[in-house]
């Protein structure tokens, strides 16, 4: 990524961006917890992309170069954390589960004025607690390394509905299938189906946040019937397509 703008402290604060609006790569010296309001929030870095709609939100570790996009209107919250407090653990990111609670804590935290009172810091206590609590989601597609891996992921990423089996794609890009089955696993950290998914899952996500109807959605990434498509969406994010668009 050039251009790598160094802000010591990431910032806490609400930002509206278009839909395709962009944060160009950037760190900070202390952590950051990224939250879409409303719309969607894709966040990139060397390794991969995480996304996020309103019932995930974005860990974001110091130190770490990252890039934001805005997936529809984008109702954006950043909340800078210290360097030192880091409740889960990771120092790389990672997209974490939003209950009700830390939804309200985090737009309470954005949206109130900065100023380091007692009663904010009871706030980020709670904040931090709620964070600990929080699992992971496996809301990611890792950057492949490989050239026949990046040739067959760039295939999918051009036409998420592309049906073909991994062997037909091994072939086109004139690579073994077992060769790609065994790059997956090892430089994506999952199975070709599961990095599928995830794919055409990310693909919804900005196909749902432009206001793109359902139906149309289901069959542009590839599922095999609407209700296919509504099961695997509820299972993965914990909320229906149709209500995508209507949760705040």
């Amino acid at each position: 990524m050039p251009d790598i703008r160094h802000t010591p402290q990431a910032p806490t604060r609400t930002q509206a961006l278009a839909p395709g609006e962009r944060i160009d790569a950037h760190r900070h010296d202390n952590h950051q917890i990224i939250y879409a309001g409303s719309g969607v929030v894709a966040v990139t870095t060397d390794a991969g992309t995480w996304f996020a709609p309103g019932t995930r939100a974005i860990w974001v570790p110091a130190g770490c170069v990252h890039a934001h996009r805005a997936h529809g209107h984008l109702d954006l919250h950043l909340l800078g954390l210290p360097a030192d407090a880091n409740p889960l653990g990771l120092d790389a990111p990672a997209v974490l589960a939003v209950s009700p609670l830390l939804r309200e804590l985090i737009l309470a935290c954005t949206r109130t004025p900065h100023e380091e009172t007692p009663e904010r810091r009871r706030l980020r206590a709670v904040l931090l607690d709620q964070l600990r609590a929080s699992p992971q989601q496996p809301v990611q597609l890792p950057t492949p390394a490989d050239p026949r891996l990046a040739a067959v992921c760039d295939l999918l990423h051009g036409d998420p509905a592309d049906a073909r089996g991994l062997g037909e794609l091994a072939a086109a890009v004139g690579a073994g299938e077992r060769t790609l089955s065994r790059l997956f696993r090892r430089e994506l950290g999952m199975t070709f189906p599961q990095w599928r998914t995830q794919l055409r899952l990310y693909h919804a996500l900005r196909m749902l946040a432009d206001g793109t109807p359902v139906t149309a959605v289901a069959h542009r990434c590839g599922w095999a019937s609407t209700s296919a498509f509504i099961d695997v969406f509820r299972r993965a994010l914990g909320y229906t397509p149709g209500t995508h668009n209507r949760r705040d």
